[in-house]
């Protein structure tokens, strides 16, 4: 009797311990694979966000160091021309249009005189 139970003893051991690293404890294999996948998730939005910082950083390198651009987006927001340009704006019919619009659309044109 003492020879059996010595022989069951070691694979319960054994089977208590499997148990336990697959279903049991905080770092168990469920955990660990719903915390990976996790991470893969957030590796996904950092790659996403490092983008766009970057892709602002050049927009912001250009807003302020060269001309044309801001050229371009005071002429395209702002409607804003040079000495001697006259703008010309095409309204839309009065049904379609919208009265609240503040900046020009591309329908504007500019023309030097």
């Amino acid at each position: 009797m003492k020879k059996k139970l010595k022989r069951l003893f070691l694979p319960a051991i054994l089977l208590v311990a499997v148990y336990y690293a697959v279903f049991g404890g905080e770092y168990s294999y469920f955990a660990l694979r719903r915390a990976r996948a996790q991470m893969a998730k957030e590796s996904l939005e950092l790659t996403a966000l490092r983008h766009q910082l970057d892709s602002l950083k050049a927009w912001a390198d250009s807003l302020t160091g060269d001309p044309a651009t801001l050229e371009r987006l005071a002429r395209e927001r702002y409607g804003m021309i040079r000495k001697g340009e006259t703008l010309y704006r095409f309204a839309e019919p009065d049904d379609s249009a919208d009265s609240t619009r503040a900046r020009p659309s591309r329908r504007d044109t500019i023309h030097d005189r």
